[in-house]
């Protein structure tokens, strides 16, 4: 308890001085069936549960690993019972910690093939980054009864994933979905980029494969993706959950493509200017 204690003191240190407080504490919870939040207020890890164990989504940064051990233990589960650890994209802020999570828990990291080159690249005070399966659209993740299927949404990165899963609450099943992301990110370049020349066609093919998905509760990478610090007041009030829904998302990803179409033809029209 001490360790902990003094490696999450160490972690808020370290974001801190960075200036910006990744870590900042936000309550863990229930979101619904076998899915918990147990994330940060800026970063989206959650815990699914099952008999045979329990699959991580996000290890987020190496400093966060204190924080998710704690607010999994905070909602009376095990760390050490994590079998699976997945990701969204490879990005630091999502699967940096990956090498912690599975150096104390000896779960299976897995992640999408697309990603593996970043992935390798990414290593936290030196360490190998540690991938045991490698993904591919359309697999399926299976532990205990829950099966996650992994869906290619690239664009953010060549390998983002968004993840589905199906869940039960009060005797009906609802559709889950945990959005890699979709939007773009200061300084990237949608024309003429020859680290990622399709990156553009990838983010078009990632809004249609994101339209088509049936979902009931809508979770992200990030919190602010799904108006997190708005919703978790309404929990347990009125008898209504606040994270099912399906409008939210499709707002989400309608507010993203805008944005990506923008930024494209914004970038289009310099790229043609130059010819």
């Amino acid at each position: 308890m001490m360790r902990l204690a003094l490696s999450i003191c160490a972690a808020a240190a370290l974001v801190v001085a960075q200036g910006t407080d990744w870590n900042k504490p936000f309550p863990p919870h229930h979101v619904i069936g076998n899915v918990y939040f147990v994330g940060t207020e800026a970063l989206g890890s959650y815990l699914i549960t099952t008999p045979q164990g329990n699959i991580l989504v996000n290890s987020d940064f190496e400093t966060t690993v204190p924080f998710l051990k704690q607010n999994i233990e905070k909602l009376g589960f095990k760390f050490s019972d994590t079998k699976i650890l997945l990701g969204s994209h490879a990005h630091g802020d999502h699967m940096e910690g990956d090498a912690m999570v599975k150096e104390l828990t000896g779960a299976k990291v897995m992640a999408m093939e697309q990603d593996v080159p970043a992935l390798r690249k990414m290593k936290p005070k030196g360490k190998e980054h540690p991938i045991d399966r490698v993904l591919h659209d359309g697999d399926e993740v299976k532990l205990g009864g829950t099966t996650m299927v992994a869906h290619l949404t690239a664009g953010h990165t060549a390998g983002c994933t968004t993840w589905t899963l199906k869940t039960t609450e009060g005797g009906k099943s609802y559709d889950v979905v945990i959005l890699g992301s979709i939007g773009w990110n200061p300084g990237y370049v949608l024309v003429n980029n020859k680290d990622y020349p399709s990156i553009a066609d990838d983010y078009r093919k990632s809004f249609a494969t994101l339209r088509k998905m049936h979902v009931d509760v809508f979770l992200a990478a990030h919190g602010s993706f799904y108006n997190l610090d708005e919703k978790y007041p309404k929990l347990g009030k009125d008898g209504e959950n606040p994270f099912i829904d399906p409008a939210g998302f499709q707002a989400h990803i309608d507010l993203k493509e805008k944005q990506f179409l923008d930024e494209y033809n914004r970038q289009k029209a310099l790229a043609d200017q130059k010819k």
